[in-house]
Order: structure tokens, then sequence, then C-alpha cells
């Protein structure tokens, strides 16, 4: 009896450590919750020494500074943030459930968040010291897109498409009040957030003027989005641009606070022009502005009178044979109002260079083929500058460090993988969050000039012990050029045997602005793509010809004829699964969401033979149906380019299919429009050919919160009904 009892307890304690399989609820959101690698939330720079961020129960607003050897210790809890908030605001309403994720730090004693109300919004400043509230603005609950003057005495925000300004007394002072829809102000969505804008207001560096986008878009056709939820249901209209077709009229507009005037920067004809790369000269009296042409390939950097709007010069204009993408604002050199950097691919690459106020390029600034990411500024002295940049064909990203003077570059950060990284305002330390394919996260504070490092977090693999991860593995392919080097990735099955045969899900977007292959934690791959790997399936991804961070010509074979170069890089990737024994070439499928959706319809029609199944989500069909700036960006107009969007469009090729394809979209999918997937579906029932069709009522461009459990389980079934491995037979 004791033997068997013992048995017992040892089967039961193998079962309760054994590694299973993911459930679909941890493949669509664990990443980020149950299996996060170890990491600090919320870090900031407090000043150039102290280094603050959010505990694990985030309740707290931890600190650590360089001279008590970087000791972790409470700096501000969420009970006396939350008694400093009522003593000074009174009951409004405001209950703080964590500490303010989004907080910012005005000086080493200042900390900046905002705060929701039953009624208002507040922007506070809290005294860390004296543990009180020492200034607050109070706004609508629907305020939104909140920026403060140089000197912060007044805060800029949205009501709805109208601008208002509050100063600290709480008066607030309307700068704008046009009629909804036609008239948008001050909104970071302007030209649809291309060309790297995220902001729509800007305050002058010396004045309390504030400069601001006004979007006509009276011209505009109106679309129509059905809201299901009434008792009948309601039309919700949305201004949708379509290639070919009016595009909005934008301006800059300078508002002066003293004098209540408003002047509109003289930016010319012709109205339908991008302005992008806005920027305050450092002595607040010129604005400067990227105007790129409709045909988004000539663009000229204009300098204008902020007191009077008038053009007072044109400093450079470059132009391309394909497009050019502005996508940075001009960064001016510390103590120096002459010169800035501008962020250009002119050269094949998107780097950086030095130019002066009167347009003569000082130095370009790039390094071998490194694409700049993200630029990080100046060290005071304004003799070096900082970028993270692409490295191991843009599978990596380091820290850069470059002399202004004579160019030679430093990589600060050498080890293979993904580093990101949060300089202080000094550019004497930064934080380092690494990953790579094999390490889930590493958190260093380092020294740029010895590289001397101190830990703040070391994460082991969070699926250990629990969950069996499927293999994966990064292989290098060629183009159908015959030359260029492509990054792939493949996920074996689980309890993967050579000698059997695997069916395929091929994952793919391959479009513009995208790299699904890097070498971070997992590969760069969601947990949905290990979880069909661990339900008997190989899970291949290559980003072909047209994806991001490889380059300018990499990307530009896409102009005037998307998805053909894309998709025959693809079958590249489908020659090199099908030289593997364990591939069950009868079994390839492929899925994708939005570009991703247009190249898993467009394998299907042009190659039927290969691809047996297809979920294409979010999918363009046909490119004169999609916005212009996007769109014309990359195939010109349908007027300019007729036999390009004929080429392209899928509508036309409904006849061809002859794979199972399931065809997901969002009712309300205010970027590709449900247009697409209608005209499609409408097609294929002319040509007799059947096709699934699956309508998400409430969802926009993604399925998100705990629908996306739903989607993810409906994706998966398809390709368990239709590709199915002989493990579920």
């Amino acid at each position: 009896m004791r033997n068997t009892s013992l048995l017992v307890f040892l089967l039961a304690g193998q079962l309760l450590f054994a590694q299973r399989n993911l459930t679909i609820e941890e493949a669509t959101s664990g990443s980020y919750t149950k299996f996060a690698p170890k990491s600090i939330m919320a870090p900031q720079w407090q000043d150039e020494h102290q280094l603050s961020y959010l505990d694990a129960s985030y309740q707290n607003l931890m600190s650590r500074k360089q001279s008590d050897q970087w000791k972790e210790r409470v700096l501000v809890s969420k009970a006396a943030l939350q008694a400093a908030l009522d003593k000074s605001l009174g009951q409004v309403g405001i209950s703080l459930r964590i500490f303010p994720y989004t907080y910012t730090w005005k000086d080493s004693n200042t900390l900046v968040f905002t705060a929701t109300a039953t009624a208002h919004s507040y922007l506070i400043e809290y005294d860390v010291a004296a543990q009180k509230i020492s200034k607050s603005f109070k706004m609508d609950a629907s305020a939104k897109n909140e920026v403060r003057s140089a000197k912060g005495d007044y805060i800029a925000w949205l009501k709805d498409n109208n601008i208002l300004i509050t100063d600290q007394a709480g008066v607030d002072i309307a700068v704008t009040n046009d009629a909804p829809l036609d008239i948008i102000n001050g909104s970071n969505d302007t030209h649809r957030q291309e060309f790297g804008i995220d902001r729509g207001m800007w305050w002058n560096p010396k004045k309390d003027q504030l400069l601001y986008y006004r979007k006509d878009q009276s011209m505009v056709s109106s679309y129509p989005l059905v809201q299901f939820g009434a008792r009948v249901a309601e039309v919700k209209n949305i201004k949708y641009p379509m290639a070919g077709m009016s595009s909005e009229e934008v301006t800059l507009v300078v508002y002066d606070l003293k004098s209540q005037r408003k002047v509109s920067l003289q930016t010319g004809e012709p109205k339908e022009q991008f302005l992008t790369m806005v920027t305050w000269d450092p002595n607040g009296e010129y604005v400067y502005v990227g105007l790129l042409n409709s045909g988004q390939n000539h663009l000229q950097l204009n300098r204008y009178n902020a007191t009077t709007g008038a053009f007072d010069k044109r400093i450079f204009e470059e132009k391309s044979e394909t497009y050019t993408e502005p996508s940075h604002a001009l960064t001016f050199v510390p103590n120096k109002s002459d010169e800035f950097v501008y962020l250009s691919e002119k050269d094949g690459y998107r780097q950086l260079y030095l130019y002066n106020t009167n347009g003569k390029a000082l130095q370009h600034l790039g390094y071998k083929d490194v694409v700049v990411k993200d630029f990080l500024g100046f060290d005071q002295s304004g003799t070096y500058a900082y970028y993270v940049g692409t490295d191991n064909r843009g599978l990596d990203r380091k820290l850069y460090q470059v002399s202004l003077k004579t160019k030679a570059t430093e990589v600060i950060t050498t080890t293979s993988g993904t580093h990101q990284v949060q300089m202080n305002a000094a550019k004497t330390l930064f934080l380092d969050q690494f990953s790579a394919v094999d390490t889930p996260n590493e958190m260093n504070i380092i020294q740029v000039k010895n590289k001397k490092t101190v830990e703040l977090a070391k994460s082991a693999n969070p699926y250990e012990g629990t969950v069996t991860l499927p293999k994966m593995e990064m292989v290098k392919l060629t183009a159908a050029d015959g030359t260029t080097t492509l990054n792939g990735r493949i996920i074996y099955p689980a309890d993967f045997d050579a000698a059997k045969k695997y069916p395929v899900m091929v994952y793919v977007y391959g479009g513009p602005h995208a790299q699904l292959v890097q070498n971070k934690w997992l590969g760069g791959a969601s947990l949905f793509d290990y979880y069909m790997a661990q339900n008997g399936y190989i899970v291949f991804t290559v980003d072909n010809r047209g994806s991001d961070n490889r380059g300018r010509d990499f990307e530009h074979v896409i102009h005037r004829k998307l998805g053909e170069n894309e998709m025959a890089d693809q079958m590249q990737g489908i020659a090199y699964l099908k030289s593997k024994p364990f591939v069950d070439t009868d079994k390839i499928g492929v899925y994708g969401w939005s570009f991703g959706g247009f190249m898993t319809t467009s394998l299907l029609v042009n190659q039927p033979d290969v691809f047996k199944v297809g979920v294409a989500g979010g999918p363009v069909m046909d490119w004169k149906y999609y916005e212009i700036m996007y769109g014309e960006r990359y195939m010109d107009t349908p007027q300019e380019n007729p036999e390009g969007y004929e080429k392209t469009s899928l509508i036309n090729k409904a006849p061809q299919l002859s794979s199972r394809l399931l065809v997901i979209h969002g009712a309300q999918d205010p970027v590709v429009v449900q247009q697409h997937s209608m005209a499609f579906i409408e097609a294929c029932i002319k040509a007799g050919k059947q096709v699934d069709y699956f309508l998400y009522p409430t969802h926009e461009h993604n399925v998100s919160g705990k629908d996306r459990i739903h989607l993810n389980q409906k994706i998966a079934d398809y390709f368990f009904t239709h590709l199915q491995p002989s493990t579920l037979k």
C-alpha cells in the first residue's frame, strides 16, 4: 500500500510539472501577460543620474540614483499621490487604480501626468519633495493631444475638432470654432498620420504662440460606416480620400496668444500637397516645413516667417524617380540655430545629414548600410549625435554614436540582437533593454564612455517548466532577383520528426513599414505562430523585398506594381520549403492581415496549384479603393498607372480562385474599408467561386480585446479543417 501511494504521489508530481501546449487564450495575449519576460515598467530618466520606473504591482514609482550605487528605493506611492490629489482638487472623482503609467519629468523634482475625473481631465504637476500638487490644468474629460507651452503656463488641447488653450486659472480660450467633420484642427491624424506625423500642434520655444495644422476635408468624399448597435442601424460618415480622387487641403496656422491673431503660413499652390517635417527654429522666429507634392517624389524644405506667415527662403529640395518619404522633423544642433540634422534615404539608406540653414550639406553622417530607426539627439556640447539603427541585414538594432565633425561612427552596443535604448539628457548613460532569439529580456544601465554596466533585470525563459515552445530557426534565402539575401524564420512542429511530412502555414505581411523576422525574443513571431506549430504545422515567414529596414532599393521595387516582386520572393520561400523532405507540398496554406491579406489573396489566385488554403484579414482587394497618402505613393494614381491598378486588382482575378479562402473584415474598418472584401465577394459570386466570409461588426482594422481570442480560434479552426495535420485526423 505504501509503495502504491508513493507511485501515485510521484505520478502526480510529474503531471504537475509536465510541460504542455499553449491554450488559444495564451496564444492571443500570453506574450504580454502570463509569459511576459521579466522587465521594469515605464522607465524614465528623472535627471542625468537618476532613473525612475513602476514596481511590479504598479502601485509605486521606484527610483535608482547613480550616487547611491543604483540602489532601488520607493520614490512616490500611489497612495501618497492619491492623497495629494484629494487634498488639492477635492472629491472630483479621481481614483487611481495604478500609479500613472504615462508620467514624465518636468525637472528632477516635478512629476507630470494626466488624470481623468468624473467630469474633467486634469494635467497635474506633483512636487516630489513636498509631496503636494504644485500646479494643475482642468480640461474636458474628452480632451486629447495636450501640449504644454514652453514656459509651462498654458496647455493646448483638442475638443473634438477644435483647439482650446487653458491657463493656470482655468480660463479657456477657444482658438478655433469650426463645424465638425469638414474642418479638423490640431490633429495628429493630418495626412492620415503618414510621413512620420505624430502631432498636430507645436508651441513656439520662445514665445506664447501655437502652430497648428488646419485640415480642410470638405472636398473629400464622405464614406459611410454602418453602426449596428442602435435599434435601427445608423451611419457614421468618415472622410476617406481614395486614390485618384480629391484629397484634403492642409494649411499651417500660427496663433499668437497675446494678440489673439492668426497667421497662415503661405505654403502656396497646389493646395493638394503634404506639409511635413514641421519644425520651429530655436529662436522662435521661423517655421521650417517640408512641402511634398501630391506625386510624393519632390520635397522642398522651406522656411516661413512666423509673424507674417510669408515665405522666407528655400533651404533645399529632394527629388526621386520613385517616391520620397520624409518621416522626421528637423533637429537643431545644441547652441547652433543655423545647423540641423535631416533624415533621408536619398543615398540608399535612411540616414542622418547635417545641413546649415543656407541649405549647404555639411556632412553625411551615415554608416555603412545602417538604417536609422530612432534618432536620440545630441550630447550637450553638440559634438556627437546618437541613434538606434539596424545591423546584420536589418535583423539587429544597435546604438550608434557619430561625430558631427569627422563623421567617425562607433557602435556602442556590440552584442547582436535588439537593443531598445533610452538615453539621459547628457547622453552619458543609457538604459538598454536587450533581447535576442535566445535572450528573453535584459535591462541594464550602461555608461557611454567606458561601457560600465549595472544590471537592473534579467529574465529567465518564462515558458520553461510550463509550456513547450517548438524549435524556431532563422534562415537565409535568395530573392527572385538572384542576388538579394532575404531573412526568413521557420518554426518546427512540436515533437518534430524529420522523417515525417507536415503541412505549412505561411504567415505573410510583405508590405512597406513592416518587418516580421527580427533578432529578438521568439524571432519576432507571435505566440499564435507557435500555437499553430504546436498543433502540427510548419510555420514559415520571409521578409520579401518591399518590406522595411533594408534600404531604399530593397523597398522601392514595389513602385507602381504592388505585389509582383513581393509574390516572386514569397515563391522563393516556397521553393525553399519544397526542398525539405519533411514538408507536405500538397498542404501549404497562407495567412496575413491588411497588406498581408492582399498578399494572401494574391498568392491564392496567382498560385492556385501551390496554396490550398488561405485566410485574408482586412485585405486590400483593389488599390483604387485605398487612400491617397499610402496608395498613390506606391502606385501613383489610377489615371497615371491604369495598367498597374488593373494588374494588381484581385477583383479581376476572382475567377482564378480554386483554393479554400476565408476573408475576415471589421465592419468599422476606416483603413481598408469593407468595400474591398465586398467587391471581391461579389466577383466570386459572379464567377461561381465559393469563398468563406466572416465579419466583426464592431471592430475596425484590427480585432482587439477579448474578441481577438475568437479571431485566432477561427483562423486556427480553418486550418485545422481544411489543411489538417495527420495528428488531427
